[in-house]
């Protein structure tokens, strides 16, 4: 199972001194069956992106928490055995939010990644544009919604574990 770990360029740094995504246990986005009914799509490739765009939704956030981190969202793409993802419950029901989050009891080897997803430069001010529009957007603004929006219109880069020592310079 392909699983997706948001972080931020800090907590990348870290996982690349540790050498691994941890501790456990540790939050992601995968193909759900929650999230294959949500999106209503059989197709392997479109649930896998919605996968990380829920992961990249989740590092947008990580980001709104951590004002000193660069605007950019991070999310890892991690293989991992069926069994050690395991189904993260919705808080208060149906949680939209919660929807293909799991959680992994054990922390993952960062060489094992097969890709890191990171935002282009070009995309920083509207990443901390959004970042700080998250709490209007989520109290139900419009206008700040489409804020939020407007980070999520950027696709974030695929590149291979090692660059990560150049995405970190």
């Amino acid at each position: 199972m392909r699983v997706y770990v948001p972080l931020t360029l800090p907590g990348l740094s870290e996982a690349h001194r540790a050498g691994e995504l941890g501790p456990a246990p540790l939050r992601a986005y995968a193909v759900t069956p929650e999230l294959r009914e949500w999106f209503v799509s059989d197709d392997t490739e479109e649930l896998e992106y919605a996968a990380l765009g829920r992961a990249a939704a989740a590092s947008l956030r990580m980001l709104a928490e951590d004002a000193a981190a660069p605007r950019r969202r991070v999310v890892v793409a991690v293989d991992v055995a069926d069994r050690a993802a395991a189904p993260a419950p919705a808080a208060g029901g149906d949680d939209e939010a919660a929807l293909g989050r799991v959680a992994l009891a054990d922390s993952v080897r960062l060489s094992v990644a097969a890709a890191v997803h990171v935002d282009a430069a070009d995309a920083e001010e509207d990443v901390a544009a959004a970042a700080g529009a998250l709490a209007a957007a989520d109290a139900g603004d419009g206008g700040a919604r489409a804020v939020v929006d407007g980070a999520e219109d950027h696709e974030l880069l695929w590149f291979g574990v090692q660059e990560i020592p150049g995405l970190l310079a």
